[in-house]
This record gives C-alpha cells, structure tokens and sequence, in this order.
C-alpha cells in the first residue's frame, strides 16, 4: 500500500471523497473528482514531495485512473526502487 505522504496529496485533489471513506486502490480517481486541471497540479505537488520526475511513459491518463496504478508508477520512481 502507499504511505500517509501519497494519500494526503492525493486526497487534495479529490474532492467528491468524504473526508471519513477509505482510498481504496482500484477507485476510479475520475469519479471522486480529478479532473484534468487536477491531475497536472497533482502530478507537480507529487514530483515536489518525493523529488522524482515522472517520466514521459508514465504521463498517460492510465497513469492518473486509480490510486494504485498511480502510487505503483510513482513507487518505481522513489530511490531504491527496483527495475
């Protein structure tokens, strides 16, 4: 799973997610509100907080569709991170 860090960032751009409801890994991020507005300022304060870059391959709406494929592609990036 991901770390507290990646789902108060991420939470920020959701804004159709009750404050209480769980984050589960396979919801789609369209429906709780992120738009497309939200995604580039998400994928900003996300490359800040962990001091990556995403790489061009990873810009792709697939990317940004549920929290899991997002943290799995940000996880690859962080130092230490195989393949």
């Amino acid at each position: 799973m991901w770390d507290e860090k990646f789902e108060r960032i991420l939470r920020g751009f959701l804004p159709f997610l009750p404050p209480g409801e769980q984050l589960e890994s396979d919801t789609q991020l369209r429906e709780l509100g992120l738009d497309s507005l939200g995604t580039i300022e998400l994928l900003g304060n996300l490359e800040n907080a962990y001091d990556v870059r995403f790489l061009d391959d990873a810009l792709t709406l697939e990317t940004f569709e549920t929290p899991g494929v997002l943290w799995k592609t940000l996880a690859g990036l962080l130092p230490g991170a195989l393949g």
